[in-house]
Protein backbone atom coordinates (compact mmCIF):
# COMPACT_ATOMS: atom_id res chain seq x y z
CA UNK A 1 0.00 0.00 0.00
CA UNK A 2 1.47 3.47 -0.77
CA UNK A 3 -0.63 5.97 0.56
CA UNK A 4 0.21 8.42 3.32
CA UNK A 5 -0.60 7.87 7.10
CA UNK A 6 -3.08 11.03 6.78
CA UNK A 7 -4.44 9.27 3.81
CA UNK A 8 -4.87 6.19 5.13
CA UNK A 9 -6.71 7.94 8.15
CA UNK A 10 -8.97 9.50 5.18
CA UNK A 11 -9.38 6.10 4.08
CA UNK A 12 -11.28 4.72 6.75
CA UNK A 13 -13.66 7.63 6.63
CA UNK A 14 -15.12 5.59 3.59
CA UNK A 15 -17.01 2.39 3.92
CA UNK A 16 -15.48 -0.97 2.75
CA UNK A 17 -11.72 0.00 3.18
CA UNK A 18 -11.03 -3.28 3.91
CA UNK A 19 -6.98 -2.61 2.67
CA UNK A 20 -6.59 0.86 4.85
CA UNK A 21 -8.01 -1.42 7.97
CA UNK A 22 -5.99 -4.12 7.85
CA UNK A 23 -2.87 -1.76 7.30
CA UNK A 24 -4.29 -0.17 10.64
CA UNK A 25 -4.73 -3.24 12.42
CA UNK A 26 -1.18 -4.12 11.64
CA UNK A 27 0.18 -0.97 12.68
CA UNK A 28 -1.69 -0.34 15.80
CA UNK A 29 -2.14 -3.74 17.20
CA UNK A 30 1.11 -4.16 19.56
CA UNK A 31 0.74 -0.32 20.94
CA UNK A 32 -2.33 -1.43 21.72
CA UNK A 33 -1.66 -4.26 23.20
CA UNK A 34 1.32 -3.21 25.05
CA UNK A 35 -1.18 -0.49 26.46
CA UNK A 36 -3.69 -3.29 27.66
CA UNK A 37 -0.76 -5.37 29.38
CA UNK A 38 0.57 -2.10 30.89
CA UNK A 39 -3.98 -1.69 32.03
CA UNK A 40 -2.69 -5.57 34.30
CA UNK A 41 -4.56 -7.67 31.28
CA UNK A 42 -3.14 -11.10 30.83
CA UNK A 43 -2.47 -12.33 27.54
CA UNK A 44 -5.79 -13.44 26.83
CA UNK A 45 -8.07 -10.68 28.36
CA UNK A 46 -5.21 -7.71 27.21
CA UNK A 47 -6.19 -9.65 23.74
CA UNK A 48 -9.57 -9.10 23.80
CA UNK A 49 -9.64 -5.84 25.43
CA UNK A 50 -7.35 -4.60 21.63
CA UNK A 51 -10.55 -6.09 20.36
CA UNK A 52 -12.75 -4.04 21.87
CA UNK A 53 -11.23 -0.92 20.73
CA UNK A 54 -11.09 -2.02 17.58
CA UNK A 55 -14.88 -2.96 17.33
CA UNK A 56 -14.98 1.08 18.74
CA UNK A 57 -12.32 2.42 16.17
CA UNK A 58 -14.52 0.83 13.31
CA UNK A 59 -17.40 3.09 14.85
CA UNK A 60 -15.52 6.22 15.55
CA UNK A 61 -12.75 6.21 12.51
CA UNK A 62 -15.21 7.07 10.07
CA UNK A 63 -15.90 10.31 11.83
CA UNK A 64 -12.72 11.29 12.59
CA UNK A 65 -11.43 14.29 11.07
CA UNK A 66 -8.09 14.55 11.30
CA UNK A 67 -6.13 18.04 13.02
CA UNK A 68 -2.36 18.34 12.30
CA UNK A 69 -2.49 21.00 15.64
CA UNK A 70 -3.55 17.72 17.82
CA UNK A 71 -1.60 14.16 18.35
CA UNK A 72 -3.30 10.86 16.58
CA UNK A 73 -1.86 9.07 19.23
CA UNK A 74 -3.36 10.91 22.10
CA UNK A 75 -7.05 10.89 20.52
CA UNK A 76 -6.53 6.79 20.09
CA UNK A 77 -5.14 7.06 23.88
CA UNK A 78 -8.59 8.68 25.08
CA UNK A 79 -10.64 5.86 22.89
CA UNK A 80 -8.44 3.37 24.71
CA UNK A 81 -8.59 4.57 28.32
CA UNK A 82 -12.74 5.37 27.44
CA UNK A 83 -12.73 1.60 26.81
CA UNK A 84 -10.85 0.75 30.00
CA UNK A 85 -12.73 2.66 31.79
CA UNK A 86 -16.19 1.37 30.62
CA UNK A 87 -14.98 -2.37 30.93
CA UNK A 88 -14.21 -1.50 34.31
CA UNK A 89 -17.72 0.01 35.06
CA UNK A 90 -19.46 -3.10 33.33
CA UNK A 91 -17.56 -5.68 35.28
CA UNK A 92 -18.22 -3.81 38.70
CA UNK A 93 -14.56 -4.01 39.39
CA UNK A 94 -12.63 -2.50 41.78
CA UNK A 95 -9.62 -0.89 41.19
CA UNK A 96 -6.90 -2.96 40.69
CA UNK A 97 -3.01 -2.79 40.89
CA UNK A 98 -1.41 -2.98 37.27
CA UNK A 99 1.89 -4.90 36.37
CA UNK A 100 4.28 -3.76 38.95
CA UNK A 101 1.76 -2.81 41.96
CA UNK A 102 1.99 0.76 41.65
CA UNK A 103 0.10 1.96 39.32
CA UNK A 104 -4.33 2.03 39.86
CA UNK A 105 -5.29 0.95 36.50
CA UNK A 106 -8.80 2.59 36.78
CA UNK A 107 -7.11 5.98 36.02
CA UNK A 108 -3.80 4.57 33.82
CA UNK A 109 -1.85 7.40 33.53
CA UNK A 110 -0.74 9.63 30.27
CA UNK A 111 1.14 7.63 28.01
CA UNK A 112 3.46 10.81 27.47
CA UNK A 113 4.79 9.39 30.65
CA UNK A 114 4.51 6.28 30.79
CA UNK A 115 5.66 5.59 27.24
CA UNK A 116 7.64 8.42 26.15
CA UNK A 117 8.04 10.40 22.55
CA UNK A 118 11.08 8.48 22.37
CA UNK A 119 9.80 5.33 22.52
CA UNK A 120 6.76 5.76 20.62
CA UNK A 121 8.53 7.58 17.59
CA UNK A 122 10.84 4.20 17.69
CA UNK A 123 7.94 1.88 17.93
CA UNK A 124 5.82 3.19 14.81
CA UNK A 125 8.96 3.87 13.08
CA UNK A 126 10.34 0.19 13.71
CA UNK A 127 6.35 -0.82 13.10
CA UNK A 128 5.77 0.71 9.70
CA UNK A 129 9.63 -0.63 8.38
CA UNK A 130 8.58 -4.28 9.53
CA UNK A 131 5.16 -3.73 7.11
CA UNK A 132 7.02 -1.59 4.06
CA UNK A 133 9.63 -4.25 3.32
CA UNK A 134 7.63 -6.65 1.71
CA UNK A 135 7.10 -3.78 -1.03
CA UNK A 136 10.96 -3.45 -1.82
CA UNK A 137 13.53 -5.61 -3.32
CA UNK A 138 15.39 -7.87 -1.63
CA UNK A 139 18.19 -5.78 -2.61
CA UNK A 140 17.16 -2.55 -2.24
CA UNK A 141 16.13 -3.52 1.26
CA UNK A 142 19.54 -4.90 1.97
CA UNK A 143 21.56 -2.02 0.95
CA UNK A 144 19.07 0.56 3.22
CA UNK A 145 19.17 -1.84 6.23
CA UNK A 146 22.77 -2.16 6.27
CA UNK A 147 23.77 0.86 5.66
CA UNK A 148 21.33 3.25 7.61
CA UNK A 149 20.68 1.03 10.49
CA UNK A 150 23.65 -0.81 10.73
CA UNK A 151 25.49 2.39 10.05
CA UNK A 152 28.00 0.17 7.55
CA UNK A 153 29.68 2.36 5.19
CA UNK A 154 28.51 2.70 1.69
CA UNK A 155 30.97 0.96 0.01
CA UNK A 156 31.53 -1.41 2.17
CA UNK A 157 27.35 -2.25 1.41
CA UNK A 158 27.91 -1.55 -2.28
CA UNK A 159 30.94 -3.72 -2.80
CA UNK A 160 28.92 -7.12 -0.39
CA UNK A 161 26.01 -6.79 -2.73
CA UNK A 162 28.14 -6.39 -5.74
CA UNK A 163 26.32 -2.60 -6.84
CA UNK A 164 27.42 0.86 -7.19
CA UNK A 165 27.95 2.99 -4.03
CA UNK A 166 24.98 5.25 -6.08
CA UNK A 167 23.05 2.22 -5.49
CA UNK A 168 23.25 2.26 -2.08
CA UNK A 169 22.31 5.59 -1.57
CA UNK A 170 19.22 5.19 -3.91
CA UNK A 171 17.99 2.64 -1.78
CA UNK A 172 18.53 4.90 1.00
CA UNK A 173 16.19 7.61 -0.30
CA UNK A 174 13.71 5.46 -1.82
CA UNK A 175 13.06 3.40 1.53
CA UNK A 176 13.21 7.20 3.65
CA UNK A 177 11.44 8.97 1.44
CA UNK A 178 8.67 6.20 1.71
CA UNK A 179 9.07 5.72 5.07
CA UNK A 180 8.34 9.69 5.74
CA UNK A 181 5.18 9.41 3.32
CA UNK A 182 3.67 6.16 5.15
CA UNK A 183 4.63 8.11 8.82
CA UNK A 184 3.24 11.96 7.76
CA UNK A 185 0.60 13.02 10.36
CA UNK A 186 2.26 10.35 13.03
CA UNK A 187 4.36 11.41 14.58
CA UNK A 188 3.85 14.58 15.89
Amino acid sequence: MHTTSISLLERLRQPGERLAWDRFVELYTPLLYHWARRFGLSGADAADFVQDVFTVLLGELPRFLYDPARRFRGWLWTVTVNKWRERQRRQGAAPQQAAGGAQDVASPVDPIADFDEAEYRKYIVDRALQLMRADFQAATWKAFWEYVVAGRPAPEVAAELGVTVNAVHLAKSRVLRRLRHELQGLLD
